[in-house]
């Protein structure tokens, strides 16, 4: 069987992240709760940007692993979506760290970075660009 590797679009991407999304969220449920558990049960008040960096990290950590081991996290494995980088090597942790750094720009500007794709001849996004990688469709 032979595999053909397209650049991916922006809806098969935004597919992907939803999936990852939803993982993300229960992530982040049970690492609350572990949190929770040394602080014996206090809660954790608004504004408190320790516990932001702490997510920021926690998602840092998921994005990461799955990038850098085998550059798929689940909601991409269900999309049949892998990130190489521009010469179609494995992504290392430097440029996952920079990937997940300008993503959230990306996402935050009104998902700006991401609708980039639509412009972009190679279907990048900002993030893309910024770390020199890319995410890559593959077809039976």
């Amino acid at each position: 069987m032979t595999h053909i590797h397209t650049p991916a679009g922006l809806l098969v991407r935004l597919g992907a992240m939803l999936y990852d999304a939803l993982l993300l969220l229960g992530l982040y449920f049970v690492a609350t709760a572990l949190l929770l558990a040394f602080r014996h049960g206090e809660a954790i008040r608004p504004g408190q940007w320790a516990y932001g960096l702490y997510l920021l990290g926690v998602g840092f950590v998921f994005f990461g692993w799955f990038w850098t081991h085998g550059g798929q996290t689940l909601g991409m494995r269900a999309w049949k979506l892998r990130l190489y980088t521009v010469d179609g090597g494995p992504v290392g942790w430097r440029q996952a760290a920079l990937r997940y750094l300008c993503a959230l720009p990306s996402l935050g500007l009104l998902g700006l970075g991401y609708c980039w794709a639509l412009l972009d001849a190679e279907r990048h996004c900002w993030h893309d660009r910024a770390s020199n990688t890319r995410i890559l469709r593959e077809k039976s």
